[in-house]
């Protein structure tokens, strides 16, 4: 409960300090910047099963996990500035406009992702495939939960 608390209150941390990151970053490329990092945690995801239905690589699954776990906890919230909902210019985006409207659930399930993906790190430390695979099956489930609640199909 601790980790699920804390990882809460990095998601919302990271949403509340998207305010200089705005300026920073031009709405085009906050667009392609989220879209590449949420491809690069799918490919590790993707990785992950992989090793699970085959031949098991302790070392590549403990890869994985923590690019995931590094992605979770990136501070992602920084790239849904205003303007971001829509397309802009030869930046497509699948959110939903509400996303920017439910701040409180938005950070729940990034504190979600987070604590998830720290349990998937935990698992693969232990070398337990069996482990591994419950927690990629929470990650996954993290990931399942913000797609079908803010992301256009």
């Amino acid at each position: 409960m601790k980790k699920i608390t804390i990882a809460a209150i990095l998601g919302i941390a990271s949403l509340s300090l998207t305010s200089n990151a705005f300026a920073q970053v031009k709405p085009e490329d906050q667009i392609k910047y989220r879209k590449a990092a949420y491809s690069f945690a799918s490919w590790n995801m993707g990785k992950i099963k992989a090793n699970l239905e085959g031949t098991y690589d302790a070392a590549q699954v403990k890869a994985a996990a923590n690019a995931i776990a590094a992605v979770a906890h990136s501070g992602l919230g920084a790239l849904y500035g205003p303007g971001t909902e829509k397309a802009i210019g030869e930046q497509k985006t699948t959110v939903k406009p509400e996303l920017f409207q439910k701040t409180a659930e938005v950070a729940k399930l990034a504190g979600d992702f987070a604590a998830a993906s720290d349990e998937l790190v935990i698992a693969a430390d232990s070398g337990s495939a069996a482990a591994v695979k419950t927690a990629h099956g929470k990650a996954g489930a993290t990931c399942k939960a913000c797609h079908d609640e803010f992301r256009v199909r």
